[in-house]
């Protein structure tokens, strides 16, 4: 580790959650505020000492609230990262870097949403013609020819992969079947107790070719709460540390929103492939050295290439390890214990960060044995991020 590099310098020392529900029947400030104080108290930390926030650009609750409910004094870092489910572990980058430079002790990242009650992502009604910014005037290049919503979006690139390297709608299908199975088996998880087979999945209705129904995660109200400060206090306090190995985040060239098709490559997601280099070379780990990872699903189709980008397996050959079940339960790599938002819920990627901290601390409903290093990723489509967590 050189002097400049946050890996090893801070770790996650408190957890918290709401229930996932499709209404929560709350305010989204007070589902941030119940896991907030949820993860607080997780690790023994008071309120009061919180003297950093981060969160993402498209979440409605603002830090100056959380901070004011809390009675937080003198709070000296907060950011918001944008680019909605590529923020997922960059929340978690920007208070290592806070913790690690000395510029705040104790960071709370949070993400409270509903975003099926209150409004949802995926109706492809957004209104981008009033507000004819940099992001919408890119978008009115695609609406007009059926391109609303992102499903659709996916799907041009889905359909690409699947031309080159002969992917199919089945092996889609078995990245749901996998995480609705670690879903069925978690309490915690919208679909608790319902698993799906492969037929049903293939019967499920078409969303935009190649993507089915069971192809798309869930819409999902909650929140996910989590403290960090340096190992060192965390070594201290009432919980496991879990140790952030490597944070990072990427942007690659050509990159725009769910709509990078004009790459000379379509098949892979460069903008991951920056962070897999980044996470590597920060944490002095390889994929070898992953027992489990969670792997952000928004859309099944996205999750072979970000296999391929982290080096699990070579290019093209994702589809081969799903076919031999090494994703799942019992595999080489199980992917999406607590069931994924394809399963568990669709809290953009924060409750994915949430699941690497119970692997990692030796909680998670579905247990992997012997986890030192837990990998979880962010969005694909848009600039994203990583992380590498583990043991201290």
């Amino acid at each position: 580790m050189n002097d400049l590099s946050i890996s090893g310098r801070a770790a996650i020392a408190g957890l918290g959650t709401t229930e996932f529900s499709k209404n929560s029947g709350r305010t989204e400030i007070r589902l941030a505020m119940e896991a907030t104080l949820a993860a607080l108290a997780d690790a023994g930390i008071d309120p009061s000492e919180v003297d950093g926030f981060s969160s993402y650009t498209i979440d409605k609750v603002p830090e100056y609230e959380i901070a004011r409910l809390l009675g937080a004094n003198n709070v000296k870092f907060f950011s918001q990262v944008p680019h909605g489910g590529g923020a997922a572990c960059a929340p978690i980058l920007h208070a290592a870097m806070a913790v690690a430079t000395g510029i705040a002790k104790t960071v709370v990242v949070y993400r409270a949403m509903n975003e099926r009650s209150w409004y949802r992502f995926g109706n492809g009604n957004y209104g981008f013609g009033s507000s004819p910014i940099v992001e919408n005037v890119n978008y009115g290049w695609y609406m007009p020819y059926g391109f609303h919503t992102p499903a659709a979006w996916v799907g041009m690139f889905a359909q690409r992969y699947m031309h080159r390297y002969g992917a199919t709608s089945e092996d889609f299908g078995r990245v749901a079947v996998a995480a609705r199975d670690f879903a069925a088996t978690n309490p915690a998880a919208f679909f608790h107790g319902k698993p799906i087979t492969l037929e049903e999945h293939q019967a499920s209705r078409w969303i935009c070719e190649p993507l089915h129904l069971l192809d798309c995660c869930q819409e999902s109200d909650g929140a996910v709460a989590m403290v960090i400060t340096s190992v060192e206090r965390a070594r201290d306090l009432k919980q496991k540390p879990v140790v952030i190995k490597g944070a990072a985040q990427g942007l690659s060239d050509g990159q725009q929103i769910m709509t990078s098709y004009f790459r000379e490559d379509i098949t892979g997601l460069p903008e991951m492939g920056l962070v897999a280099k980044q996470l590597w070379q920060q944490s002095g780990l390889s994929a070898e050295d992953i027992q489990t990872a969670v792997i952000y699903d928004h859309f099944t189709p996205f999750v072979l290439p970000q296999l391929e980008e982290f080096g699990f397996v070579k290019r093209g050959e994702a589809k081969d390890f799903i076919r031999a079940g090494e994703h799942a339960r019992g595999g080489r790599l199980p992917i999406n214990t607590h069931g994924g938002q394809l399963g568990e819920a669709y809290i953009h990627g924060m409750n994915g960060v949430a699941e690497g901290v119970r692997q990692v601390r030796g909680s998670a409903v579905n247990q992997v044995a012997d986890v030192h290093n837990v990998l979880v990723t962010a969005g694909t489509g848009v600039p994203t991020s990583g992380v590498i967590l583990g043991e201290a």
